[in-house]
């Protein structure tokens, strides 16, 4: 294991990251959750070469090989429990702030519902929220040096696309740009975060899978809460909490099931 490596965090507040780096854990996520509950302060993050049992989103296998960034934060969020989710769009928008300074500018790069991060139209990155009493957890998977060839939705790398770096330049620039945006939303509300999350989201046709159920429609926005909008083929409205977002490019055969 790796001696905790403090990095200056926010100027405002002069406290830093708490950043703990080790070679293998089964969950970053977990190792977070297990210091929160002791006391451990905000701002702890525990960053790691592979997970032997990552997961994503309704408790799907985050596949851990060497080589990608695999990080989880910890914070303590001054909002009730109820608002905790809006965090997914503010570090959405710092790993996307991450992922753009690292590509050309001819190569895009967007975000999609709820916690993607994409370029050019392939998932990247993603994030799992995850909260306590009194704590959230920010856990980020980006991929950096592999991609799943046969996951839920198409992938890609930043090697895949011929961007050399390495995983300590990506997580010291999330953090930084995680604070940016953290800053904006306890300064001017969620508001302003919906506001630059729908300025970086992939415009489209969607369909978004549901248990026991598939919609289709167009993104027309977010709804306080952080709800997909969607817009149906017969002009009425939606709001969707939950769901598996494709866009028609991505898996039309997954989409249908």
């Amino acid at each position: 294991m790796l001696p905790i490596m403090p990095l200056p965090r926010s100027s405002s507040k002069g406290d830093f990251w708490r950043i703990r780096c080790v070679d293998s854990t089964s969950s970053t996520n977990d190792d977070v959750r297990a210091a929160a509950e002791v006391g451990e302060p905000e701002g702890f993050v525990v960053q790691a070469m592979r997970q032997t049992a990552g997961r994503g989103r309704h408790g799907r296998v985050w596949e851990s090989p060497e080589g990608n960034l695999y990080c989880s934060v910890l914070l303590r969020p001054a909002e009730p429990l109820r608002d905790y989710g809006h965090y997914s769009f503010v570090a959405a928008l710092a790993l996307y702030d991450a992922v753009r300074d690292c590509v050309p500018p001819s190569v895009a790069v967007t975000l999609k519902w709820p916690n993607d991060v994409l370029v050019e139209g392939k998932k990247i990155a993603g994030i799992l929220l995850e909260s306590g009493e009194g704590f959230l957890i920010v856990g980020i998977g980006l991929n950096v040096a592999h991609y799943p060839e046969d996951a839920l939705y198409p992938a890609t790398s930043l090697r895949a696309k011929g961007v050399e770096t390495n995983v300590v330049e990506i997580l010291t620039n999330f953090l930084t740009c995680l604070i940016k945006w953290r800053d904006a939303f306890c300064g001017y509300g969620f508001p302003h975060i919906r506001t630059a999350w729908l300025e970086r989201a992939q415009q489209g046709a969607l369909t978004v899978k549901l248990p026991g159920e598939t919609v289709r429609g167009t993104m027309i926005g977010l709804g306080e809460s952080g709800s997909l909008r969607l817009q149906l083929a017969d002009g009425s409205e939606r709001a969707i909490e939950t769901g598996d977002v494709f866009f028609d490019a991505e898996s039309p055969d997954a989409a249908r099931d």
